[in-house]
């Protein structure tokens, strides 16, 4: 008989409005309104991932999406983004109410965001970070472990170790992100401290996604030790390996400057890869998950596998 997955009642959930504390991750290139509003249809939060969107593109998104669901979804913001004020005026004027911001300082924007009545999340990888995070205002964090696939952390702290420090260190809404894909490693996120989960890899890897179908079949064929955290001069982010990345590792271990990766780099490698397809020449994040995602499915069969699986092992324990 399958376990009994109407919604939970926490933090997260009264937080977003949702009805599962698992939230779709906002990944570049993989996550546009098809998958955000798949999700939050499903009873977790979908969020569009802007990183990779001019700000028209942007607005479009989120149209479809507020086309496509009727439930609360949010947008992901890395702070670094060449325009990212115009990302937040498209925001406000399309009346988003749920904004994660990344890669940059939280104190930079979100009283603007509360100004505007915005539940602002944060993702932090250290101790230092969370405490920015609370002296700022945000409304929850989400702590990536080094197990996460595309930017990391340069701690390289490992979920496992990094949820419980955070939790020690603020009493926000803690969301844990890394090495997350299942209900039974949702469940030990939450033992660990986190009031709910963030996934990408399992989410880049569902129909919905709109990753390239070549990129999609990468993850899925991937195995443990297929991907790498690289390009640490410049900023960290974990890859799957291929001609790229042999590319890459060749240069760091020379000795390379940063400059000299940046020129490797080049520009709109991860679209090349990601999102066009050519999975040899383009630059692949994912996280090391991956080699635990075997097939590509609907976004809504993945929530419902999740918090099936998450109640399952809440039962087996019980039992035990």
């Amino acid at each position: 008989m399958s376990p009994d997955i109407r919604s939970v009642n926490n933090r997260i959930t009264k937080l977003f409005g949702t009805d599962y504390p698992i939230v779709q991750a906002g990944m570049i290139w993989c996550s546009g309104w098809k998958l955000a509003s798949a999700v939050s249809n499903a009873g977790g939060l979908g969020i569009i991932g802007a990183g990779s969107m001019y700000p028209e593109i942007l607005e479009e998104h989120i149209r479809k999406c507020k086309q496509a669901t009727g439930k609360p979804f949010g947008i992901n913001v890395p702070l670094i983004y060449p325009e990212v004020e115009k990302l937040f005026d498209i925001i406000v004027a399309n009346e988003v109410k749920i904004v994660f911001t990344s890669a940059g300082n939280p104190a930079r924007w979100t009283p603007f965001l509360k100004q505007h009545g915005i539940t602002v999340t944060h993702v932090i990888a250290n101790v230092k970070s969370a405490q920015k995070c609370e002296e700022s205002g945000v409304d929850a964090v989400v702590a990536e472990g080094f197990e996460a696939g595309g930017h990391n952390g340069k701690e390289e702290t490992t979920t496992m170790v990094l949820v419980p420090l955070i939790r020690q260190a603020t009493t926000l809404p803690l969301i844990a992100a890394g090495g997350i894909a299942t209900g039974r490693s949702m469940l030990s996120a939450m033992v660990l401290g986190a009031d709910g989960v963030q996934i990408g890899s399992r989410f880049a890897a569902s129909a919905e996604s709109s990753a390239h179908p070549l990129f999609k079949k990468k993850i899925i064929e991937s195995h443990d030790g297929d991907t790498f955290l690289t390009l640490k001069k410049i900023v960290p982010v974990r890859l799957l390996r291929n001609k790229f990345f042999e590319e890459v590792r060749k240069l760091e271990d020379s000795g390379a400057t940063a400059d000299d990766l940046k020129l490797l780099l080049g520009r709109a490698r991860a679209k090349m890869g990601m999102f066009e397809g050519n999975v040899e020449e383009g630059e692949l994040e994912i996280g090391q998950v991956s080699a635990l995602i075997n097939d590509i499915k609907a976004a809504g069969e993945i929530v419902r596998e999740i918090m099936e699986g998450y109640k399952q092992t809440i039962q087996e324990f019980i039992k035990s």
